[in-house]
């Protein structure tokens, strides 16, 4: 399993949502380009960053930083938030980026989801961001009457081999994921899954191992200290991917 530390960028500043509100964030750092290294010291190889100012407005505000920290990471990034063209999914591959993750735009424009599979395969990610079993949209601000499993479903039958899943209503909680729901869609498809939402210690991360998931997003836990990243790779065996995968 890897451990995929988070930078969320909101404003060009490093912060942490509470269950995804934009008026309950926390400031990390006015530079989020300082965590990189911090978390490739610690064992990281993979980063996940998301646009928050992209994933509400829909369009790109944040390149310079991600370009920043796709160049000081030497290690593969995986990136979403606002990216609804294939323009955009163009320039971030472009900017080196190794996953990008459509999320609003594969419940609206499945036909995107088509084309950007057929030109880069297995750099292509879904975000599925659930609020009690729905999938919502817009940086999480509007649900859908689409089932979480039921959208996973129809994604794997169109190719993709990655799904990032949030469980909304422990993201940044750090009350522990849920692991129920991660159970559920580990077992539903066969996707590569990709946990986040909740964890606050190790135990947790142990225990999303045992559903089944191949990696889990680490967020507020290891900014607050309450989760150290190079104890955390060591309890699941440490290894963590092969640099620029």
């Amino acid at each position: 399993m890897i451990i995929y530390p988070a930078i969320d960028i909101l404003s060009g500043r490093c912060v942490r949502l509470s269950r995804g509100r934009y008026d309950q964030v926390t400031v990390y750092s006015e530079n989020p380009v300082d965590f990189v290294s911090k978390w490739i010291d610690m064992g990281a190889g993979y980063i996940h960053l998301v646009d928050l100012d992209g994933a509400r407005s829909g369009s790109p505000v944040n390149n310079d930083v991600i370009k920043a920290i796709v160049e000081k990471s030497g290690v593969p990034v995986q990136t979403g938030g606002g990216i609804r063209t294939l323009e955009r999914v163009r320039e971030l591959i472009g900017l080196g980026i190794s996953r990008v993750i459509l999320g609003t735009a594969a419940v609206k424009n499945p036909g995107l989801v088509n084309t950007a599979l057929s030109e880069f395969g297995e750099k292509i990610a879904i975000g599925i961001d659930a609020l009690d079993g729905f999938v919502t949209t817009d940086g999480w601000e509007k649900s859908s009457k689409q089932n979480a499993v039921g959208f996973a479903r129809e994604m794997e039958s169109m190719g993709v081999s990655t799904i990032i899943y949030t469980d909304i209503c422990t993201d940044g909680m750090l009350s522990g994921p849920n692991l129920v729901a991660m159970q559920e869609m580990a077992d539903a498809v066969r996707c590569r899954i990709i946990a986040s939402g909740g964890v606050s210690c190790i135990d947790d991360i142990v225990a999303l191992e045992k559903t089944g998931v191949d990696g889990v997003i680490v967020g507020k836990a290891i900014y607050e200290g309450r989760l150290n990243l190079r104890e955390a790779i060591a309890a699941i065996g440490g290894y963590q991917c092969s640099p620029k995968e």
